[in-house]
């Protein structure tokens, strides 16, 4: 059954979310990677209803392309859903020969940061990964930024494979715009995928490696605490890594 979030869970979450904020407290101030007068946390999970309309599908594996901000929180929430077998981080929505770090980050190149979420459907459905994608992954109300990253490298996008998907997604989007959840419109964009391109070695697994980096602590760890506390039957406590990628 899908999931269905209550108040109460948000409320845990919230309060989980202000102890990891507060031991930032400790951290110097030059240790933040912020600007000024830009957002210095994740904002607040919103608690949101499972979609109407879900896919009809069967066999072990399917994959889902989301892009939601920076590409380390988006990896490290869906590595800790159970029925996600492998989440790699990664770029879409460009060429082959802009497909790096250094050339998406220029906002020009058509790329955004980019999770490829592997995923068993017998266990965790395409609409039930929408839910978690839109209800603590990333804010879908943010256009071309998440929290302090600027640029269309950071949009909210999902890369649809089938006109199936695209009919879940559309549907999903104008459910929750019904519902006046969010603080404003869904901004989210459906695009046709093309390719995924696999960021560098450094990129995967960055949340699970890196748990005390502070841009980590302040915008990552409190969606894993949504995570465990809004979807408890999908949480799992050890995350499913990407390890090494082959060689290209």
């Amino acid at each position: 059954m899908p999931n269905t979030p209550t108040a109460t869970a948000l409320s845990a979450v919230q309060s989980r979310r202000r102890q990891i904020l507060f031991g930032l407290a400790a951290l110097p101030a030059l240790f933040l990677p912020f600007a000024p007068g830009m957002t210095r946390a994740q904002e607040a999970p919103v608690v949101i209803p499972a979609p109407a309309v879900d896919l009809d599908q069967s066999g072990t594996s399917a994959t889902a392309i989301f892009a939601g901000g920076c590409f380390w929180g988006v990896q490290g929430v869906f590595q800790r859903v159970k029925g996600v077998t492998n989440a790699v981080s990664g770029y879409s929505g460009g060429s082959a020969e802009t497909a790096t770090y250094e050339l998406s980050s220029r906002g020009d190149s058509g790329h955004a940061e980019t999770v490829e979420i592997t995923y068993d459907p017998s266990q965790v459905s395409y609409g039930e990964l929408l839910q978690i994608y839109f209800s603590v992954a990333h804010n879908p109300t943010q256009l071309n930024y998440q929290g302090p990253d600027r640029g269309s490298q950071y949009r909210s996008t999902i890369f649809v494979q089938s006109r199936e998907e695209e009919q879940v997604a559309q549907a999903y989007i104008a459910q929750l715009d019904a519902a006046n959840l969010f603080e404003g419109p869904i901004v989210t964009t459906l695009e046709p995928f093309k390719a995924f391109y696999p960021a560098e070695q450094y990129h995967q697994d960055y949340l699970t490696l890196n748990p005390t980096w502070p841009y980590i602590v302040v915008h990552d760890l409190p969606k894993i605490a949504a995570l465990e506390e809004i979807f408890p039957d999908k949480f799992r406590a050890e995350p499913v890594l990407v390890g090494m990628l082959p060689a290209n």
